[in-house]
């Protein structure tokens, strides 16, 4: 039996690879005979660089100085491959990076973002995706901009300082796009469709997860609404009400702005590079799973879109998920192994070794 095993990060509890990994463990326990092929997934936040890298064992990772949401440096990296770097945002402004304590939407920056964004440059590549999500950041990428050179001026003419709030008095854009980055295409891995601004907006939607309060979340929003009209005066790009605008905090605006980048399906970007249909062709039976599986995982995300290609290609399916809001007979949940949901965390990796094994033993 061929086993693909294509899960994303159990968020909270375990990366994408911690689940492929313990999910093999299962199966090899109960059906040593099988051969798995194991393949690590993600949309574009967090472990974008993982999965690609997994499926892509000839692609380079590199070292990079960076800084994170709250400017302190730390080591990220970017993967290349051929004449494509790949940049996962969140290895500098990611949500993870910081303690519950430090989070400030207000403040929170960018700019090591743009740190990733330059060293990419530097290898001369013809092509840069950089999956965003699981930011920290609500800034619509004005600190990307800054490292890459733009100068944000208010009312009194003064230059701005950085951060989210600051940019409620932006009202001019300074900005001449680096010689490195020309000819260079720029595209952006996401499968957020939420605009910069608005009820459906960065601020609005994002905003509670990174710290906001209520009050902070208007003042983001009106924030971000100033900042766009600023982009529209000073750069001719409206990116208001932009479909992908609002992801990782108003990053894809900024990215579309200043770098005039194309914001594509995170999920279409990692299944072509790492050949997803056919390896779900080889397979037998596909393995996937998440940590909350609900309809909106059924109707787009990462484990939904997995299953109804397997499905599509008349491979069996099993979804392993933490908890589940669906009454889908493929998924089996943790939680039916726990005591409660906080042991279904906490014991993550040997729930899933045992929930893969029952379940591979039921076939």
């Amino acid at each position: 039996m061929r086993v693909l095993i294509a899960p994303q990060e159990f968020k909270g509890s375990l990366g994408a690879r911690a689940v492929a990994e313990a999910i093999a463990r299962g199966i090899s326990a109960a059906y040593p005979d099988a051969e798995l092929d194991l393949l690590p997934m993600s949309d574009g936040g967090p472990g974008f660089l993982e999965a690609l890298h997994v499926a892509m064992p000839a692609s380079e990772r590199v070292s990079v100085p960076a800084r994170d949401p709250l400017r302190r440096p730390v080591d990220a990296s970017i993967l290349h491959s051929g004449d494509t770097v790949f940049i996962e945002a969140a290895g500098a402004n990611g949500l993870w990076r910081l303690a519950p304590a430090e989070l400030d939407p207000l403040y929170a920056g960018t700019e090591g973002v743009g740190d990733l964004l330059l060293a990419a440059a530097a290898l001369e590549p013809r092509h840069i995706v950089i999956g965003v999500g699981g930011s920290a950041t609500n800034d619509g990428g004005a600190g990307m901009a800054r490292t890459l050179g733009a100068r944000f001026y208010g009312m009194d003419g003064g230059e701005l300082p950085p951060g989210a709030a600051p940019l409620a008095e932006a009202v001019r854009i300074d900005w001449d796009p680096p010689a490195a980055f020309q000819g260079i295409e720029i595209t952006v891995a996401s499968d957020v469709q939420n605009p910069l601004v608005g009820d459906e907006g960065a601020a609005t939607v994002y905003g509670p997860q990174k710290g906001a309060t209520p009050p902070q979340v208007d003042q983001l929003d009106a924030a971000l609404f100033r900042y766009a009209t600023a982009i529209r005066r000073s750069l001719g790009v409206d990116v208001a009400t932009m479909p992908g605008a609002g992801a990782a905090g108003g990053l894809g605006a900024g990215l579309v702005a200043f770098l005039g980048a194309q914001i594509v399906s995170g999920f279409d970007v990692v299944a072509e590079a790492i050949g997803l249909r056919e390896r779900i062709d080889k397979a037998d039976l596909v393995i996937t799973g998440e940590g909350s599986f609900d309809a909106q995982s059924a109707m787009g995300k990462v484990t939904g879109r997995i299953a109804g290609l397997a499905s599509d290609q008349g491979r069996d399916v099993i979804i392993l998920a933490g908890r589940a809001t669906t009454t889908r007979q493929d998924v089996v949940e943790l939680v039916s192994y726990a005591a409660d949901e906080e042991e279904s965390i906490a014991s993550a990796a040997r729930l899933l070794e045992r929930a893969a094994a029952d379940a591979i033993a039921r076939r």
